[in-house]
């Protein structure tokens, strides 16, 4: 939607506000209401916006080693810029307007540390290659009968799941709590963010959900406004939805896997697809799957970046912990999935649902083109288990190990750009530093008696 367009819209739809957002470091949406009259005088020319954004973390505690902005800086406005093509109504806010948009460095340029700015990056990158990367995500999550506030007051433990018992594509389950189930479907399908499935995953109220596919820019919008509008949607029905990668030891993890593939300039032909190859992959494919298992133990952080993601990446859970590829297995790093040349893809199943989706997206095309630069050769595929096949190394099992990696890695400099990697890295050695202090109810538990 051009401004002219979207100033007719509003002209024609009067409303008194409009809500803006930008995704800070954590994926998470920070943002406010403007009054429609201060939304269209910044169509144009712009807007700023605090950037403590970049100097907080999730929790709004201040990073002690920010270079960015800090109180060294005095936290000042930092450029911005709204993304019309982004601009969709709430419908459970009485379709209330809404846009995305991106930060900027004050030269103008786009800013080196925000995330949607880093995706666009590899995207042109692609483009200039003559690439169109088609992505999608899918994400599981649990939902509890509580509010924020009885969540707190309980502090966090015996909460009250949304159904009980293991019931992974149940049918009964989603007849119990059918005005939820319905809202998410209906309301995310105006919302613009389109479903392809829901269903009930194995796990106390837990729920799966795939978007459909879609360029990569926008799938990794549509990610992002999944996230916080299943919370918000999940608030109108007295339920609280939480995205954590592990929410407890004996239960299983949640994904936020990544699918993708490559397709030609006009966005016809996949790239991925080789009726020829026994595996039906074309080389671009076997570059790009090499790609990422290369550049995997370099870029984890992007796939796993709290503490909790690393619960979730044990062996046996569902989730991978090998450097592996295979077709069609659920127990390796990468599955791939090439039956036909319309859904030939590549899955990532590293991905865990605390990520953030630009950071994903990025991290995903930018190790596949890596592969694809340097034509780095594929190795076997991992038949059966792929938790047993060390053959081509692990995974690291704790975010510092992984942070420390991706710090001293090349390979995360050339793909990201180095300030962005000495940003991003230093939020996630923050976030491990922030957990050392904590005292746990393990430790409690093995402790407080015995020692």
């Amino acid at each position: 939607m051009t401004s002219t367009e979207l100033k007719n819209y509003l002209s024609a739809h009067p409303t008194s506000k409009v809500k803006i957002a930008f995704t800070d470091i954590d994926g998470i949406l920070r943002g406010k209401y403007i009054s429609t009259e201060k939304f269209l005088s910044i169509l144009e020319k712009g807007t700023t916006f605090c950037d403590v954004v970049f100097g907080w973390d999730s929790a709004d505690v201040l990073y002690s080693q920010g270079k960015k902005t800090g109180w060294h800086t005095g936290f000042p406005d930092t450029p911005a810029q709204l993304d019309l093509s982004t601009f969709r109504q709430i419908p459970w806010e009485n379709n209330l307007p809404f846009v995305l948009g991106d930060f900027l460095e004050h030269d103008g340029k786009p800013s080196t540390v925000c995330p949607r700015q880093l995706l666009k990056k590899l995207i042109a990158e692609a483009q200039a290659l003559h690439f169109t990367p088609i992505f999608a995500q899918e994400f599981e999550w649990f939902n509890f009968a509580e509010t924020p506030d009885s969540a707190q007051d309980k502090h966090y433990k015996n909460l009250k799941p949304l159904s009980p018992g293991m019931f992974g594509y149940s049918v009964l389950r989603t007849t119990l709590n059918n005005p939820f189930f319905d809202d998410l479907f209906e309301h995310l399908k105006a919302f613009q963010v389109p479903i392809e499935g829901l269903h009930t995953e194995t796990g106390p109220g837990t729920y799966e959900a795939a978007i459909a596919h879609s360029g990569a820019l926008e799938a990794a919008d549509r990610a992002v406004l999944f996230k916080t509008a299943v919370k918000e949607i999940a608030y109108k029905h007295q339920i609280m939805a939480t995205f954590m990668a592990k929410i407890d030891e004996n239960l299983p993890g949640c994904g936020g896997h990544v699918h993708q593939s490559l397709w030609d300039a006009e966005g016809k032909t996949n790239l991925f697809y080789d009726a020829q190859d026994p595996y039906h992959l074309s080389k671009t494919a076997k570059h790009y799957l090499a790609g990422i298992l290369h550049c995997l133990p370099n870029i984890l952080p992007m796939f796993a970046p709290t503490i909790n993601s690393y619960k979730r990446l044990v062996e046996g859970a569902w989730a991978p912990t090998t450097l592996t590829w295979g077709l069609d297995n659920r127990t390796v790093a990468l599955r791939v999935l090439s039956a036909g040349a319309s859904s030939a893809r590549i899955e990532t199943r590293v991905i865990g649902a605390d990520v953030n989706p630009y950071l994903a997206i990025a991290a995903c095309l930018g190790a596949g083109l890596y592969g694809i630069k340097h034509e780095l050769d594929l190795q076997e595929p991992t038949t059966g288990n792929g938790y047993l096949d060390y053959s081509h190394g692990s995974i690291p099992h704790t975010l510092i190990d992984a942070t420390k990696n991706m710090q001293q890695s090349e390979v995360a400099n050339e793909i990201f750009g180095k300030e962005f990697v000495e940003h991003f890295t230093m939020t996630r050695t923050w976030e491990w530093q922030q957990h050392l202090k904590s005292v746990t109810d393990w430790e409690y538990k093995r402790y407080f008696e015995i020692i």
